[in-house]
């Protein structure tokens, strides 16, 4: 090949680099064919590096945060003014449930590591390690089995499997599904869970909709086996009903993950009198919509949206419907307020309008950006999780913490930080049977 020839081939090699660098620009701006392939094989191998990179949890996970006191367990307690009885707590430090007393002892715990339940993952890869997989809620019943869901860290979907124990952390039965979040359990024993999956389906309607992105379910079983009854695209549910607009609004950044359902509550017969929305109809469920900022019902029986309400509130979690017809919220970013961006509100449904609110102090702030929980007492108090404090605490509706409970777990060279708290729960010894609560009273 001679001088001419090379410097030919070579303009031709460069002719032939800046048409393929022109058609990829307009295969990407116009997202044409081969586009779709192109995007998902970046994701997919984006994710799975991410996936794989974790090299230290405590900065690189949402699972742990600089601790902001070096107190532990039982901080403050009020014996007189507080709803007193057994606390349920799960912690971002493990799969693990705690019960602990009043005084901060744990009496109780249940454990399981994942790698003891399965090997993958529901979508069928391999899974997390253990020390980044952990329980986000638990429920236990009164004889002491507990059922509780499995998500992991850095993993998508993070949803990774139910499991229901006994009191000595054996597997009465499981269910790999991807279930997140929360569950709740209806008075005839169904388990109501929510789970995702990635989906490429195509809403016409909804044109900015990411492709891939997570679907989010609400998924009935039996409570006995475990075995699936009913599975609801929550998705298809909100696209097909009258509050389809709201989805529009979705941030961008988030159109991966459209939903983020964080919140599942049975609205039975008692409770769907009280709570105008529902009309008096039972066999639905109250959910929270973190993405779109919504809050809404679901009828279980059609699959339908029979209400949806936008309001005073930012990417909340744990709307709970109250004996008064009133619902709490943790509004986890609407105080807009510097260290102190979380507030409680309870919410008239019929007005949107704040009935009550507490938004912390100087003192006690309130700042959590993910999760958190708010369980109504019977004596008027409101049990708190904060996730992002590793706290949980009990609230008078005068704003007095009455009792406050630190996550006593530490990591990080200098014990620097400590893992959120998931899900907290209150429960009455009487509520217990007999045979468990003189278990629970040897400790």
């Amino acid at each position: 090949m001679d001088k001419t020839d090379r410097i030919g081939f070579a303009g031709f090699f460069i002719a032939c680099l800046f048409l393929a660098f022109l058609v990829g620009s307009y295969v990407i701006l116009a997202r044409v064919f081969p586009y779709q392939y192109f995007d998902d094989a970046y994701k997919a191998f984006h994710a799975v590096v991410e996936q794989r990179s974790v090299s230290n949890r405590y900065s690189q996970t949402d699972q742990w945060r600089p601790a902001r006191t070096d107190k532990r367990r039982v901080t403050i307690y009020d014996p007189k003014r507080a709803y007193n009885g057994y606390t349920l707590y799960t912690s971002a430090g493990g799969s693990y449930a705690a019960l602990i007393d009043m005084k901060g002892q744990e009496v109780h715990r249940w454990s399981l590591p994942y790698s003891k339940v399965w090997q993958k993952t529901p979508e069928g890869h391999d899974a997390q390690s253990d020390r980044l997989i952990y329980w986000t809620k638990a429920v236990m019943y009164p004889n002491g089995d507990l059922v509780a869901t499995y998500i992991s860290a850095a993993d998508t979907p993070w949803g990774y499997g139910l499991v229901k124990l006994d009191t000595d952390s054996n597997v009465i039965w499981k269910y790999h599904g991807a279930t997140h979040h929360d569950i709740d359990i209806t008075p005839d024993g169904r388990v109501l869970a929510i789970s995702n999956a990635f989906s490429s389906q195509v809403l016409p309607e909804f044109p900015n909709l990411a492709k891939p992105h997570l679907e989010d379910f609400l998924v009935v079983l039996n409570g006995k086996t475990g075995k699936p009854i009913k599975k609801i695209s929550l998705l298809n549910a909100y696209y097909n009903s009258r509050y389809r607009p709201l989805l529009e609004t979705a941030p961008s950044q988030y159109l991966e993950d459209p939903l983020h359902t964080n919140n599942v509550q049975y609205i039975g017969a008692k409770l769907a009198e009280s709570f105008a929305p529902a009309h008096g109809q039972a066999e639905q469920a109250l959910m929270s919509f973190r993405t779109p900022s919504t809050v809404g019902l679901i009828d279980i029986k059609s699959g339908q949206i029979t209400w949806m309400a936008r309001g005073p509130w930012l990417a909340q979690h744990s709307p709970r419907v109250l004996a008064n017809g009133h619902f709490n919220v943790f509004d986890n970013y609407g105080h807009f307020r510097q260290g102190n961006a979380s507030r409680l509100l309870e919410i008239d449904p019929k007005t949107l309008g704040i009935v009550w609110r507490y938004h912390g102090t100087p003192q006690h702030p309130l700042q959590s950006r993910i999760r958190s929980e708010i369980q109504q007492l019977p004596n008027g108090n409101r049990l708190v999780t904060e996730s992002d404090g590793g706290r949980l605490f009990e609230l008078t509706p005068d704003g007095t913490i009455v009792w406050q409970f630190i996550n006593p777990v530490r990591g990080g060279d200098h014990d620097q930080y400590i893992p959120v708290i998931c899900s907290g729960h209150r429960i009455k010894p009487d509520r217990l049977t007999s045979a468990f609560r003189s278990e629970l009273e040897k400790q």
